[in-house]
């Protein structure tokens, strides 16, 4: 049977703010698939992935997200999407004046949970799978970068999304510490068949959990095998 694409983008031109960063996008992502977008700073990476997020608006183009047309999309719309997607960041963004609970009960809250038994339910599964089953009532400065990363992820599977979106999730983190984040993101990703779209700096990352590769640069987006990957220099990341 075949799957239905997650994310679409055709002849796609991406902005940053008012101003196009990168012209005709081409891009197919599939349930399940891990994708890496590289490349210098500056040339269109994050602005990307704002895009699958309806933060940043198409310019030219089509563009389609778990089934939510990005160049048509309508403003109450927008929260559904958001549902469908997880994204965690570099700088971890959680909530530093409440508990890890009380930062999850937030997001389930705010995307229309109301029972308070499942809420907390499914506030356990999410720290279990992630390893954090025992740091519910820690606050956020009482955990390690890695701890806090991982309920960051925690965070971001609450909706069972889709398509998890990661924006340098270890670019915080020591060598060590990181490898572990990697490693539970690739186990996600391949249990719950999440797809994963990660931008990275991080060349050693794409050839220990091989994906597919997108590289940005002169205000384009392509695709390169595993080949290409071999012969780029550090600095192109």
């Amino acid at each position: 049977m075949e799957r239905a694409p997650l994310v679409i983008f055709r002849e796609a031109t991406v902005m940053n703010g008012e101003m196009p960063v990168v012209y005709g996008l081409d891009m197919t992502i599939l349930p399940g698939e891990l994708v890496y977008i590289v490349g210098r700073v500056g040339t269109g990476k994050t602005s990307i992935i704002r895009t699958m997020m309806a933060e940043n608006r198409l310019d030219g183009g089509t563009g389609e997200v778990c089934g939510y047309p990005l160049h048509k999309l309508r403003r109450r719309d927008i929260p559904y999407l958001r549902r469908r997607l997880g994204v965690v960041f570099q700088d971890f963004q959680l909530l530093m004046d409440r508990s890890v609970k009380d930062n999850l009960a937030f997001v389930l809250r705010a995307t229309g949970w109301r029972d308070r038994a499942r809420i907390d339910r499914r506030i356990s599964e999410v720290l279990k799978s992630v390893g954090m089953e025992t740091k519910a009532h820690r606050m956020p400065h009482q955990l390690s970068g890695g701890e806090q990363q991982r309920i960051a992820i925690a965070r971001a599977l609450l909706n069972s999304p889709d398509l998890l979106i990661a924006d340098e999730p270890t670019g915080n983190l020591d060598e060590e510490t990181a490898e572990g984040i990697l490693q539970l993101l690739r186990r996600i990703n391949i249990e719950n068949n999440t797809a994963i779209v990660m931008v990275t700096h991080n060349k050693s990352i794409v050839q220990r959990y091989p994906g597919r590769v997108f590289v940005c640069e002169g205000e384009r987006c392509h695709e390169i095998g595993d080949g290409d990957i071999v012969r780029m220099d550090d600095e192109d990341f």
